[in-house]
């Protein structure tokens, strides 16, 4: 680790307010996290105008950037808000018409003495109208010599200008100055004892420019060449400082101990195997593969298991658990909600059936108790499942977060399978890995596909393994996007679709994005679209529920933005009553009670509810064979990988499956385009990266995981994947030969610099 004296002499560590003054600092710091030296100069422009080919006044194009070259035929100061206010008024003219050029404020004067009639100069702004006449408002200009070259000329007109993300309190051309006076303060000392953080061969063998020039290239760029080489060299920086970091966390992982966890022959995992009804695909038996390899090795295995929706890791995960078992050990499995919890412990004990009543009247010698934690069970089942828990009797428990309070002890805790990992925090994750003797292997399981590269970049601490292959016997999922705002019968016909699955024996989810109850909302029940009241349960048909998503709005109003989303008590009561009646209709949302959300999903898996009107508390994990529709309200609310998910709730057994995308959003919106994005495949790779590259990747490393401000600045995850795989690739080798870094102190400065406390926990944590 460096000194905090070396820390502070290098360039990039010094505080801006040595360079730019107090209050610019200060400014910087407030409002855009700016506060050393290095995180001005990465706060890399958003993109660059040109000020673009010369235009004649004749020829001016509204609202675009021009340069033109024209002569100064009168200025004037305006006095406005009596006499407060200022305002310059140039003509300019250049044979072929006439240009006003205007600036208001402190520099009225400036401009006036700079500006006089018969000046010649070339002047750069976008083009605007102001009582009917074309206007550049503050426009960059440069006067000319009547002497000055053509060359001069083009090269004014061919600038590359950078605009910075800024705000209310600093313009981008504030920014643009302040990086400026850092570029030149830094090449007066020649960047004396800045650290590169890629080792010069490395950078050699790239054909990389150093990193003072690319921070030149980057903020001053003389062409668009510039702007590429910059580019490719500070995305490497990114790349490789990151992938550095998680290389040293996988190495220090294969140097923790474990306890070898090995198959048992004749065991629980035999004996379960034995009675499956089906045969498992090649993919799940390839990944358990991999995965009992990881559990017999005395390092703790650290593995994510990703895969399409429904291509069984629930199955993968409990035979690991199986094995664990059968090597005395104990596994747990933690999942976000109580709903998932409750029907993972459902799924996993009646796949198990006798095997899961291990000690109990009627259990198989070779079975184990199978339990459930949650925070709001009663307190008498509680004690038995800490108890089995402690004393071993319980070799599997399914929870909550209620799994790592400190009351809760493990006799031998051998692994630790995470589902949908990414809605746990670090240290939930960390305490009950703290619960083994040693550590316990991970598992982490994500239902979500992941882009390979996101995976190498946000899971690079973990060995990956993809389920892509659905079990024999699932059925196609057709999709189809209910546009209500150009075509609001559809929306009748998709309600008399779902009453022909009732009526062939089938059930259907209707899923909105709120709850609807008085607590959700300050208003009470939901309003029409023009913010009209409507009471619950008043739509008689399938046009009157149309109607609370498209109505006639008021006069002057902003409809679409006014109306709330669709809430599930409200459309419940609507359908009820509606264009469902006589169905069995039920409400499903994360406020009710556990026991009371236990008992719909019970009944609703018994067949004994037609339409469960639900949350997305049935995003994952939710298993009913029988439910083949799926209508989705408004959808568009919700993100391409969520539809997904929700979509693969149905389908799931023999019969076929529909999912129905119900929108209000205009055919020619984002929106819409993302929802006919989810109904053209059901690949959730594909789709993964749509959605990737519609949100773009935000912070990787940093708000995704650990809540900090991002790391990521120029690296874009889906598009820089052979960066990312190279820059992994020359990681590994690095730190497989010098893991502490001492051979290359300058990419431990580095890292020191990205890896802030919190994201450090982060990654050593994992």
């Amino acid at each position: 680790m460096p000194s905090t004296e070396t820390t502070r002499s290098e360039p990039l560590q010094e505080p801006l307010k040595a360079l730019l003054g107090g209050n610019t600092a200060k400014v910087m710091s407030e409002h855009l996290g700016l506060r050393t030296v290095g995180d001005l100069l990465h706060h890399y422009p958003r993109r660059y105008a040109e000020r673009g080919e010369l235009t004649r006044l004749a020829e001016l194009p509204l609202d675009e950037h021009v340069t033109v070259v024209a002569r100064v035929h009168d200025a004037r100061v305006h006095k406005f808000n009596r006499g407060k206010g200022q305002r310059l008024e140039v003509t300019l003219t250049d044979g072929s018409g006439r240009l006003q050029i205007v600036f208001f404020g402190r520099s009225v004067h400036f401009h006036q003495r700079q500006l006089l009639p018969g000046k010649r100069g070339m002047f750069a702004g976008k083009v605007g109208v102001f009582n009917r006449k074309l206007q550049l408002s503050h426009p960059d200009y440069k006067l000319l010599d009547e002497d000055s070259d053509q060359q001069a000329v083009e090269q004014f007109a061919g600038a590359l200008l950078p605009l910075y993300p800024a705000c209310k309190q600093l313009s981008s051309w504030s920014i643009e100055q302040s990086v400026g006076m850092v570029l030149n303060a830094l090449q007066a000392t020649d960047w004396r004892g800045l650290t590169d953080p890629l080792p010069d061969a490395l950078r050699e063998q790239r054909g990389l420019v150093d990193l003072p020039e690319a921070f030149e290239k980057i903020h001053r760029p003389r062409s668009k060449a510039d702007i590429a080489e910059a580019r490719a060299r500070l995305k490497w920086d990114e790349a490789f400082v990151l992938q550095v970091a998680l290389a040293r966390r996988r190495a220090k992982e294969t140097e923790l101990p474990a306890v070898p966890r090995r198959p048992v022959s004749g065991g629980l995992l035999d004996a379960f195997d034995a009675r499956l009804p089906f045969t498992l695909t090649e993919g799940q038996r390839e990944v358990s593969r991999e995965i009992f390899a990881d559990l017999a090795t005395e390092h703790p295995m650290h593995r994510l298991l990703q895969g399409e929706v429904g291509s069984g890791k629930t199955m993968v995960a409990l035979r690991a658990m199986l094995t664990t078992v059968d090597a005395g050990g104990q596994a747990a499995m933690l999942a976000p909600t109580e709903v998932l919890a409750q029907q993972h412990h459902r799924s996993i004990t009646e796949m198990m059936g006798e095997l899961a009543e291990g000690g109990m009247l009627g259990g198989a010698e070779q079975g184990t108790k199978v339990v459930l934690l949650t925070g709001s069970m009663g307190a008498a089942a509680r004690r038995r499942a800490l108890l089995d828990l402690a004393t071993g009797e319980a070799g599997i428990v399914v929870g909550t977060h209620a799994l790592i309070e400190d009351k809760v002890t493990f006799h031998d805790l051998g692994l630790v399978v995470v589902d949908e990992q990414h809605r746990f925090g670090v240290e939930q994750r960390d305490a009950l890995r703290s619960k083994g003797k040693q550590p316990p292997h991970l598992l982490v399981m994500t239902a979500t596909p992941i882009p390979r590269t996101v995976a190498m970049t946000v899971f690079g601490d973990l060995e990956t393994s993809v389920l892509d292959q659905l079990p024999a016997g699932r059925s196609p999922i057709a999709t189809h996007v209910v546009p209500v705002r150009d075509k609001p019968h559809f929306l009748a016909r998709a309600w008399e679709r779902v009453r022909e699955e009732t009526e062939a024996g089938h059930q259907t989810y209707v899923v909105c994005p709120r709850i609807g109850d008085l607590d959700d909302e300050p208003g009470g029940p939901a309003k029409g679209a023009g913010g009209r009241r409507r009471p619950a349960g008043n739509a008689e048909s399938a046009e009157e529920v149309a109607g609370l998503l498209v109505e006639a709005p008021d006069e002057g109003a902003d409809s679409e933005e006014k109306r709330p989303p669709l809430a599930v008590l409200d459309i419940a009561e609507q359908l009820a009553s509606g264009p469902l009646a006589g169905l069995r209709v039920e409400p499903l949302h994360g406020r009710m009670q556990p026991e009371a959300k236990d008992e719909v999903m019970r009944r609703f898996a018994a067949g004994e509810v037609d339409v469960l009107v639900a949350t997305t508390v049935i995003e994952v994990g939710v298993n009913v064979p029988n439910a083949t529709g799926m209508v989705i309200m408004d959808a568009d609310r919700f993100g391409v990988s969520q539809l997904h998910q929700l979509r693969g709730r149905v389908g799931r057994g023999s019969a076929p499956g529909l999912c129905l995308l119900v929108t209000d959003m205009p055919q020619e919106s984002p929106a819409r385009a993302r929802l006919e994005a989810v109904a053209a495949t059901l690949d959730g790779f594909e789709l993964s990266r749509i959605d990737l590259e519609q949100r773009r990747e935000g912070d990787v490393l940093g708000q995704a995981q650990s809540g900090v401000r991002s790391s990521l600045r120029m690296l874009a995850v889906i598009e820089d994947e052979e960066v990312i795989a190279e820059a992994r690739d020359e990681a590994t080798v690095l730190v497989a030969a010098d893991p502490e870094l001492e051979q290359h102190p300058e990419l431990r400065t580095a890292l020191d610099a990205l890896l802030d406390e919190e994201r450090e926990e982060y990654l050593d944590k994992g």
